[in-house]
């Protein structure tokens, strides 16, 4: 029986859709948009093959831009009850590792960073197999620097931090939902829930 999963990805300025049967890709979109995803992703999804309805959907819960991640998650979850779907996600910066080893010649661990909110950068680092090496943070310039393991940098951050230490090798890449299969299947099996990446910049006042 042919099997089908559609993946989405909304949490950078790109927004991209991929199509997979049998764990082929068969059709993809992929747009550097900046804003409006909301209005752009479901029409990408009706333009796929049979309007993109699969057995299973794949979604970035992030961390990234905090309004790209709730259309995302809002769209996959929407789309698996209709269809009736297994529905599951992934992290941002796990893509982005997997798609820089993807391209290396010979693949070493690596640091992600991405562009995060109020001047900060969410960064990770990664062995060359993929796997994590610590946790998710987001940090300012200077502590994102202090915290890599490795020259090389990859994500959209990882030119502006080379520009404060020129040891970095970079690899200046975006998410692609086309690519999601990189990522390991424990991985890809995720909880669909949104990951911010920080703590919310407002607080409930205590109740007195």
């Amino acid at each position: 029986m042919v099997s089908r999963l559609l993946a989405i990805d909304t949490v950078t300025s790109a927004c991209s859709v991929a199509l997979f049967e049998d764990q082929k890709l068969i059709a993809q979109d992929y747009q550097e948009i900046g804003r409006g995803h909301a209005e752009r992703l479901i029409p990408m999804i009706e333009a796929l093959p049979n309007r993109g309805k699969a057995e299973k959907i794949l979604v970035n819960c992030g961390p990234g831009s905090f309004t790209g991640v709730r259309i995302g998650i809002s769209a996959a979850k929407a789309l698996a009850l209709a269809w009736n779907s297994e529905l599951s996600g992934y992290q941002c910066l796990q893509l982005v590792a997997a798609q820089a080893q993807e391209l290396a010649k010979n693949p070493d661990s690596i640091y992600v960073a991405m562009i995060g909110g109020h001047g900060e950068y969410f960064v990770q680092n990664f062995s060359a197999s993929g796997e994590a090496k610590d946790a998710l943070q987001s940090l300012s310039a200077t502590d994102a620097l202090g915290n890599a393991q490795s020259n090389r940098i990859a994500g959209n951050a990882a030119a502006a931090l080379a520009e404060l230490s020129p040891h970095f090798v970079t690899c200046n890449l975006l998410p692609k939902a086309a690519h999601c299969l990189l990522i390991s299947e424990q991985d890809r099996y995720l909880n669909v829930a949104p990951v911010y990446g920080r703590a919310p910049d407002a607080v409930p006042a205590k109740a007195r």
